[in-house]
């Protein structure tokens, strides 16, 4: 049977913060690092001929870390989006930010539309960052718009189908996902893409996210491929 490459993968990038630790460096090291890997994996991704790449970057949860490390996080944002906005007019990619910016400091926000209004007529590879995500947020969000359109005499909630909520989610007009990988050995979805996981398949990769490569990706795509694709009872 012919290879299959998976059309949309999604990744919770785990254990930057472990890997730093076993080294003896600070949690930003690992971190730092972490970022270096999301992009080498663009370049990889696209070569493998994966149409759709979404990381799990910041979640709704992270604000509860320490501030010190929080700060970090934000200025490796900061740096990130003016060094991604070089490359994907270099690379061709189209950038798209999920989750809720409008907690964001305004300049990071001014990046992200930046960004994704720069890179809106690209044509190649499809590139997720969920910042300030949380699966639930973006539920609650989706069924808030649906509330008002009711409340407006716009839609009849008896007349709510999953196409239309689909359409008011973050990732509206982009594929579910085909294939989740987790790394660092954790094996939960930690509130992302609630949703858009419904048919995906899980792989849990042992390794640290600084540590991911391609030949960890070609594990996860080969373990994807072992497996039969069932949608309803029907093989796909």
């Amino acid at each position: 049977m012919e290879r299959q490459i998976p059309q949309h993968v999604a990744i919770i990038l785990d254990g930057n913060g472990r890997w730093a630790k076993a080294k003896g460096l600070p949690r930003n090291a690992g971190h730092v690092k972490g970022a270096q890997v999301v992009e080498d994996m663009l370049t990889i991704v696209d070569e493998i001929g994966i149409k759709y790449f979404t990381v799990y970057a910041f979640s709704t949860e992270n604000w509860s870390r320490p501030q010190d490390e929080v700060t970090a996080l934000m200025g490796l944002l900061r740096k990130y989006m003016v060094g991604s906005l070089r490359k994907a007019a270099k690379n061709n990619v189209h950038i798209q930010v999920i989750g809720d910016r409008t907690k964001l400091a305004p300049d990071i926000i001014k990046s992200i539309e930046d960004l994704e209004r720069d890179t809106a007529s690209n044509t190649g590879l499809h590139f997720q960052i969920a910042i300030n995500y949380g699966g639930r947020d973006e539920l609650r969000r989706a069924v808030s718009k649906i509330a008002v359109k009711a409340a407006a005499g716009e839609i009849d909630p008896q007349s709510v189908t999953e196409d239309m909520i689909s359409a008011e989610l973050d990732t509206a007009g982009i594929p579910d996902p085909d294939l989740l990988i987790r790394t660092c050995g954790e094996q939960r979805i930690s509130n992302f893409l609630l949703w858009q996981l419904a048919y995906t398949e899980f792989y849990f990769a042992d390794v640290a996210w600084p540590d991911f490569n391609r030949a960890e990706l070609e594990k996860a795509i080969d373990a994807y491929n072992s497996r039969e694709r069932r949608f309803g009872g029907l093989k796909k």
